[in-house]
């Protein structure tokens, strides 16, 4: 008599891609914490340390906006706020996860739409940050700083994670590939009345080490592939997860750029 016969080994990796979609599908992308990638995932990080910087200038702000908080994590790690700090944010678990972490720091945090107008009167803060935001209004960032106040952002920058993206949605069209030019932003900035005082950008590395990770990456940055569901995108994560078995990680390049302007008086 033979016993049962061993799993083949497409039979083995099957059940693994199975194990790690259905661990990534399930867990919370609430908030701006990555840590879940942690062992699963890496990303080269600029060079200027945008969280260092930010907080350098916290520290000798009056009165500080942090727009497009997300979970209000980078904020946060400010080890001092001004004595008026808000935050805006618009997606209603991250307006819990902020104001919960941020509250206990004298911080308030605002539920807006990240559309013009912000919420605040002219000349409120001497200090306006953003990391990543998903749209940059200047017109606006210019009206609520101070005579004298300084704008300091990290954005995306163009062609980020794109071999990622054309792996699920194709070869993306020149003005895909033309946006969030960080000298679009320095022409917006200045038109907006800003003097640019930085203007800094770097591509880096960044690996997917399992199917797990694209899954988690995809569901909590949903402007990568829109309406991106497992389902939707079955026959693309099984591809993709073949090529890690077989290759090793799966390499694609951020792009990333920090901005400081300041209005003059």
């Amino acid at each position: 008599m033979t016993g049962p016969s061993a799993p083949s080994p497409s039979d083995a990796s099957d059940a693994r891609f199975d194990a790690l979609v259905a661990e990534a599908a399930a867990v919370s992308v609430d908030g701006w914490d990555f840590s879940w990638l942690d062992g699963r995932a890496t990303e080269q990080r600029p060079s200027w340390g945008y969280a260092r910087a930010m907080a350098g200038r916290m520290a000798d702000a009056r009165a500080a906006l942090d727009i497009q908080t997300g979970g209000g994590e980078v904020l946060a790690s400010a080890p001092v706020l001004p004595p008026l700090t808000a935050a805006t944010e618009s997606w209603p678990p991250n307006i819990a996860r902020a104001t919960a972490l941020l509250h206990p720091r004298g911080a308030v945090v605002v539920a807006d739409s990240d559309e013009p107008p912000l919420p605040f009167g002219d000349h409120a803060f001497d200090l306006v940050v953003s990391r990543h935001p998903v749209a940059t209004w200047w017109a606006e960032i210019a009206r609520v700083l101070a005579p004298g106040g300084t704008y300091l952002s990290q954005e995306v920058g163009p062609e980020s994670v794109f071999e990622l993206i054309e792996h699920f949605l194709g070869p993306r069209p020149g003005t895909a590939r033309a946006a969030r030019d960080p000298q679009h932003a320095r022409a917006a900035a200045e038109a907006a009345g800003l003097d640019v005082v930085d203007l800094r950008a770097e591509r880096l590395r960044v690996e997917f080490l399992d199917i797990g990770a694209v899954v988690y990456f995809l569901r909590k940055v949903v402007w990568m592939v829109p309406g991106f569901t497992v389902e939707a995108y079955l026959p693309q994560l099984r591809t993709l997860h073949r090529k890690i078995e077989s290759e090793g990680p799966f390499v694609a390049h951020s792009a990333r750029f920090l901005i400081e302007a300041r209005k003059p008086g």
